[in-house]
């Protein structure tokens, strides 16, 4: 929720007006509010998997919670199971590549750092 102030001026007097103003969501496809273990690798780093957590996923993209920064723009690889409730099927493991688009500062008397990637492909891998 975003608010605004408009000033309107009448004679010599000013009047203060607080608008709400509604954001639009802008997001095409729909977000999942998930708490799921995912490892991550991205580029430039050593072969070993990033344990991480799961802040919501969606079709386009993901948020997770690691316990260091990475880069903006970076390359990332990651690996996650995706629930029945998701699927409505069985649980499925999905390998998605894609691009880190934000990494939020770390969460107040936390050291979990926030970050948001764009899912660019991703394949269906076998449980085996």
């Amino acid at each position: 929720m975003l608010l605004a102030k408009f000033h309107a001026y009448w004679g010599l007097r000013t009047f203060l007006m607080e608008v709400e103003v509604h954001q639009a969501e802008k997001r095409a496809t729909r977000r999942f509010l998930l708490r799921l273990p995912v490892l991550v690798n991205h580029a430039g780093e050593s072969l070993a998997s990033l344990s991480a957590e799961t802040r919501d996923v969606s079709a386009r993209g993901i948020c997770f919670y690691l316990d260091t920064p990475i880069a903006a723009d970076s390359a990332i690889e990651f690996t996650l199971t995706l629930p029945p409730e998701i699927t409505l099927t069985e649980s499925i493991r999905v390998r998605c590549r894609g691009k880190v688009v934000r990494v939020d500062p770390a969460l107040r008397d936390t050291k979990v750092v926030p970050v948001a990637a764009v899912i660019d492909e991703y394949e269906f891998l076998s449980e085996s």
